[in-house]
């Protein structure tokens, strides 16, 4: 830290309580009150300097009054007495923390070279020029003094001239950086694995410089000590020379953040203090919240325009503190707007946003994530040759600045489906937690659901198990309810094993198991299984056919009528289900077992007797004579083994494996 030390003589001010005596042969001959505190001095010494006592002075001598009231005195009693000390040239020691107080109370007391050349006023400016705003931490120091002297420091430009200072500094290289500064993070060693383990980045002037290391971001710790209105300034000032990435300016607005809003972190410690025991806002809450929430909006304002300067996480976390604390809509839905263009890299753990309406007793704000997702939707991200790209009317296909360079417009095409096929995931997460509250309506959970299209949802196994869970933690929906709610879920689009799961799901719709048992039968006869003329006629009459529309059923004539039918046929095709995989797997298995009793009758003639090109010759001539067999028994309809070694193993493979209708 930087001083100056002014004056020559010793300290002969003595204090009694709130009294302050000069201890000379000469007794007082004035008073000076300032805030309850009493001076006994001299005129002499303080006219000879100051303006304002000159005049204080002739008034007091005109109304024989010794005591002068200095009311509002900037800097109190402290500063007053080092402005005295100087008139009597005592030596009193300038630094940052007290160089602004004595530099108002001199401005006050008029203490300028009109009276005496090098008076206070001269040599703190002096001060100012050649050491303080020269120096990073100094001027950090004053700028923070400033707000308790408030107008002084405005009209004396202090405050710009502190704002200036820091700004220029952070713009300088970090190569250039010789001075001290705080950093306490440890990305530093992880994103320089160069720099040795005991090394240090605070440069405190007696290291050498070419074993330093100084990252680009080092200013941010120190003006994270700065009250909001004067850190937005400085921020402000930073943004204004333009020498700063939007990266480094969207960290430090984190640091900042974090350093002073802990409910960015502890979301659930916040929501809890909202409330008493009793349910009642408790008043220690309400002051904290206004001094949380002016600081978080001041911060939104300060955010970068620039998408990707600071991560989707960090701004989750900034609208979770916004809606607890009761931020402007402003802010909050420039938050919206933030987080939607980069929300493929949201988590859902963060998209959690807990609803504090007390209109209803949802546990989280749907509208919110809605919202997001909304204007995810409505940026220019839409792929080239999307199959679903007339069905979605607010997206637009320009490319982005990121993406001009690019030759091949099919690259930002699968970048842009794969963030699609992400917030899809990420939705479908969302909506299986958001399932279990009792309290969610149907409405909000399909309005949601739809938001996505067909094609950015390939499987639709996160969605049916959302559908399940809601299920599950509604039973009192009313069949047409859940016949609307699984008529968001494409059966064809199961995996197996969410159909085979779904087929036992009691809390399903009837016609919705019905439809996964014929699409997985389906999916089993393209495999080699039974066809689909083998379903029963109660069971085809509520198959949807090819055309029709996904995620419903195409009902029967009469379907009251028939449902008895239909719950018998639906018990067999559960039995049929697994006997049908035994089936499917008989063939493979006698299959092996003759190609094995083959090679061992090989054996027994002595093939591997003879010389090596004869055996591969005969052994070209038998695996031709069995691929003859076995397109001869495919083009008869029979389940014959491609290899066979006598007529009577052929016949009966052949009966073994006949198909048989499951109806």
């Amino acid at each position: 830290m930087k001083f100056m030390k002014l004056g020559s003589k010793p300290d002969i001010f003595q204090a009694e309580g709130n009294i302050r005596r000069v201890a000379t042969e000469l007794s007082s001959d004035i008073v000076i009150n300032i805030e309850g505190a009493k001076f006994y001095l001299h005129k002499f010494p303080l006219m000879s300097k100051s303006i304002c006592l000159q005049g204080l002075v002739a008034k007091s001598c005109e109304s024989e009054n010794d005591e002068l009231d200095l009311p509002d005195f900037p800097g109190g009693p402290a500063a007053f007495e080092i402005c005295a000390k100087f008139c009597y040239g005592i030596v009193v020691t300038l630094n940052a923390y007290n160089v602004l107080p004595i530099r108002c109370a001199a401005e006050y007391l008029g203490m300028t070279e009109a009276i005496e050349k090098g008076n206070l006023i001269y040599k703190i400016e002096v001060f100012f020029s050649s050491s303080i705003f020269r120096s990073w931490k100094d001027s950090i120091i004053v700028l923070q003094t400033t707000k308790l002297l408030s107008p002084w420091s405005e009209d004396l430009k202090v405050v710009g001239r502190c704002i200036d200072s820091i700004a220029a500094k952070t713009s300088v290289d970090p190569a250039k950086v010789d001075w001290s500064f705080t950093y306490t993070r440890a990305k530093l060693a992880s994103d320089q694995p160069c720099m040795a383990k005991d090394s240090s980045p605070v440069w405190n002037g007696n290291q050498s410089r070419k074993h330093r290391y100084v990252p680009k971001d080092w200013w941010i710790e120190d003006i994270c000590e700065l009250d909001i209105d004067l850190y937005q300034r400085v921020m402000a000032a930073i943004k204004t020379k333009g020498r700063m990435s939007h990266e480094l300016i969207g960290e430090a607005l984190k640091v900042y953040t974090l350093r002073w809003l802990p409910g960015v972190s502890k979301d659930s410690e916040v929501k809890d203090a909202v409330k008493n025991g009793n349910g009642s806002v408790s008043d220690d809450y309400v002051e904290t919240a206004a001094k949380h929430r002016v600081l978080l909006e001041a911060i939104v304002n300060l955010l970068p325009s620039e998408k990707g300067t600071t991560s989707c996480s960090f701004l989750l976390k900034l609208l979770k503190a916004a809606t607890i604390l009761g931020a402007e809509t402003s802010s909050k839905m420039e938050l919206v707007r933030r987080i939607g263009l980069q929300l493929e890299e949201a988590s859902l753990s963060d998209l959690l946003i807990p609803s504090l309406s007390y209109t209803n007793d949802s546990l989280y704000d749907v509208d919110l994530v809605q919202c997001i997702l909304d204007h995810f939707l409505m940026q220019d991200q839409s792929p080239q040759a999307s199959p679903e790209k007339s069905k979605l009317p607010y997206e637009r296909r320009t490319r982005s600045s990121e993406n001009v360079e690019l030759s091949e417009g099919r690259i930002s095409a699968s970048a842009t489906h794969s963030s699609k096929l992400s917030v899809a995931k990420l939705i479908d997460g969302y909506l299986a937690e958001i399932a279990r509250d009792a309290h969610l309506p149907l409405s909000k959970f399909i309005n949601l659901a739809e938001s996505i299209s067909n094609f950015a949802r390939p499987v639709h196994d996160g969605l049916y198990r959302a559908i399940d869970i809601y299920l599950k933690e509604h039973p009192g929906l009313s069949k047409s309810e859940k016949k609307k709610i699984c008529s968001l879920m494409d059966c064809k689009k199961l995996s197996m094993d969410a159909c085979m799961h779904a087929a036992q799901n009691e809390r399903l719709p009837l016609r919705i198991v019905v439809q996964v048992l014929f699409f997985e039968q389906v999916r089993t006869a393209m495999t080699g299984g039974f066809l689909l003329n083998d379903l029963p006629n109660s069971v085809k009459a509520l198959v949807p056919p090819e055309n029709g529309s996904q995620g419903s059923f195409q009902s029967a004539t009469n379907p009251e009528d028939e449902w008895d039918a239909v719950h018998d046929d639906l018990k067999n095709l559960r039995g049929d289900l697994g006997s049908m995989k035994i089936r499917i797997a008989e063939p493979e298995t006698e299959q092996t077992n003759m190609h094995q009793t083959a090679v061992k009758n090989i054996k027994s003639r002595g093939l591997f007797m003879l010389p090596s090109r004869s055996k591969k010759i005969l052994q070209k001539l038998w695996t031709n004579k069995a691929h003859s067999e076995f397109r001869s028994s495919e083009t008869s309809g029979s389940s014959a083994s491609p290899i066979s070694v006598n007529p009577v193993d052929t016949k009966s493979t052949a009966s073994r494996q006949r198909r048989h209708s499951i109806s």
